[in-house]
């Protein structure tokens, strides 16, 4: 969730005022809160050497904010880790409360980042996910999409777009492809306390779960944080088969703080520890199982989608849908996305 605030107009062309008080401002933030103490102690002792040789004089905010987030990955090659302006479209004096409402509009009215669900000829389900909205806002949108799913032979799951969101989301979502609460996902170290949360599969879902049938699931360069939560998790339990590209690298949960009225810092505060490969994508991204262009990710996941269906499927209005598919895929697939 954004950082709450905010102010309205176009402060990231106003020139930084007291860009040194700024900049020790996002640094002791900086080194209060990041989850690698070790390293945001070298990225400040850096930026400090860059202050005084004077650096960021004269820089505007957006500037200021582009070039720190710039000097910190330098160091920390952390890509949560960044200064930016504040979100323009609000106000400095909303309240926490207001801020809240105005974020789950924004998730309501994306249809909390589910883009689109489908069932594609063949009997395969298609979810295109945009984000990974919190259970506890977008839980009821979550169920709906997976039970309009739910009776297909195989499923599509669409990543190449996902900007991220919520680890609860990301459990939520993958529980519906394990049969119970014994699978053990992800474990989150948290900075701040030095305890580590374990996720597990959910023990109850609404709804019906998503057993026994082929998932693919589609990534690209674009794949971030929690959407890479949800490949990861998936591969290192052997449930999906991943296509596409390598993703963009952030496994971090952070949060935002406001260095001033205009100007925050997103601090990764936690890290994932995955319990099957003990670490997590933080860098490297997530490495699909079959590379390709993500432009072709699709056609490639929806052909070994209709091939399974032709080998299990037992109904005669469903396998001439598939075979009817499958020939029109020898170029690109009929509806492709």
């Amino acid at each position: 969730m954004p950082g709450i605030p905010r102010r309205s107009g176009n402060p990231g062309g106003t020139v930084a005022r007291m860009p040194g008080k700024v900049v020790e401002d996002a640094l002791a933030l900086l080194c209060a809160k990041y989850v690698f103490p070790d390293r945001a102690e070298q990225a400040a002792a850096a930026i400090r050497a860059r202050l005084d040789a004077g650096e960021y004089a004269g820089l505007d905010e957006a500037a200021l904010g582009e070039r720190l987030t710039e000097h910190l990955y330098d160091v920390c090659a952390d890509k949560h880790l960044r200064v930016r302006v504040r979100d323009p479209e609000l106000h400095e004096t909303v309240t926490e409360a207001e801020a809240e409402a105005v974020w789950r509009e924004q998730l309501r009215l994306s249809n909390y980042r589910i883009a689109r669900v489908e069932r594609l000829d063949g009997n395969v389900g298609y979810l295109d996910l945009r984000g990974v909205a919190d259970p506890a806002t977008g839980g009821r949108a979550i169920a709906a999409a997976m039970e309009l799913v739910s009776h297909t032979h195989a499923l599509i799951i669409d990543l190449r777009k996902n900007r991220g969101g919520s680890p609860d989301g990301a459990i939520f979502w993958t529980s519906y492809l394990f049969p119970d609460s014994e699978t053990h996902l992800n474990s989150i170290y948290d900075g701040a306390t030095g305890r580590t949360r374990q996720y597990w599969s959910l023990a109850y879902l609404p709804g019906e779960r998503y057993l026994d049938r082929p998932v693919y699931v589609l990534t690209s360069s674009f794949t971030f944080s929690a959407g890479e939560e949800v490949a990861y998790n998936l591969k290192a339990q052997g449930r999906a088969t991943l296509i596409g590209e390598t993703t963009r690298g952030g496994a971090h949960p952070t949060e935002v703080f406001p260095v001033t009225p205009t100007l925050e810092i997103t601090v990764p505060i936690a890290r994932s520890v995955n319990p099957v490969t003990g670490t997590n994508w933080e860098g490297t991204g997530v490495q699909p199982d079959i590379a390709v262009p993500a432009g072709e990710a699709f056609a490639i996941a929806y052909r070994k989608a209709l091939q399974h269906v032709l080998t299990t499927s037992t109904s005669p209005a469903v396998l001439e849908e598939a075979r009817a598919a499958l020939a029109g895929s020898d170029g690109p697939v009929s509806g492709a996305r």
